[in-house]
């Protein structure tokens, strides 16, 4: 139990959900093997819902970090001010080199809700275990439940770790308006279903190119063909500090 030291303001409890943009756009066009369309985009109103339902009357915060490409300003300033009339709250950094990432923000962020708050939950959406998987380890150790939402296909560091909870994204109540359609082998029903073809067959005569690059990806003993799509642009805004959390109400 915490107790607070003299003189010194008790610490309020936080659930804390951090998302990193660029990560989750890389991963659903890797998946859907394009760019995907609105439709294939998750539902921020539906993941703020779902993060509330086992908040009880804890504090709530809810971030997106994105990397920005200057030339995308104007066309996703839109989505930017969704997610603001949502609850969240928008980190943006520029993308001047292609190592830019949001990561390290991510973390500082977490590490900064750390020492100001009591955590009580910490929902990463991401499925870079390269740099989660320590921390959220740590502090699931502190006492904290951690938690990753990302897809089965990327998150493996979430699944195999005994410290940490997975949630697929697509599990999320209401987070996609249709099926991404995805090769789900560990969450079939029990009766089987059916997987559709991604391509007509007649495309085959009609595309030598694409067939030949999918016999030396794609064996008969279990192989599979990997794409690895750029993700989305981002649209550019300035850097601002980030808002206190907010309590909820009627939880």
């Amino acid at each position: 139990m915490d107790v607070p030291r003299p003189h010194e303001p008790s610490r309020r409890d936080l659930d804390l959900l951090v998302w990193d943009a660029p990560n989750i756009d890389m991963t659903l066009s890797a998946i859907l093997g394009s760019r995907p369309a609105s439709s294939d985009r998750p539902r921020f109103d539906a993941i703020a819902r779902w993060f509330l339902s086992e908040a009880a009357d804890h504090e709530v915060e809810g971030c997106v970090f994105t990397n920005v490409h200057p030339t995308s300003a104007v066309s996703l300033r839109g989505w930017i001010e969704a997610l603001r009339s949502f609850g969240y709250s928008v980190f943006a950094r520029p993308k001047v080199h292609p190592e830019d990432d949001v990561d390290d923000a991510m973390l500082r962020h977490i590490a900064e809700r750390q020492a100001s708050h009591r955590l009580r939950r910490v929902v990463v959406a991401s499925g870079d275990g390269r740099n989660f998987l320590g921390p959220l380890e740590e502090l699931h150790r502190a006492g904290v439940r951690c938690v990753v939402l990302s897809f089965a296909e990327v998150a493996g560091y979430a699944q195999e770790s005994p410290l940490i909870e997975f949630i697929d994204l697509e599990d999320v109540p209401g987070a996609f308006q249709v099926s991404l359609g995805r090769t789900r082998l560990t969450a079939l029903p029990p009766d089987g279903g059916w997987f559709r073809p991604t391509r007509p067959m007649r495309a085959l005569l009609e595309d030598p190119a694409h067939d030949a690059v999918t016999e030396r990806t794609a064996t008969l003993d279990g192989g599979e063909a990997h794409t690895s799509p750029g993700p989305p642009e981002v649209a550019e805004i300035h850097r601002v500090p980030s808002p206190a959390p907010s309590r909820v109400r009627g939880a």
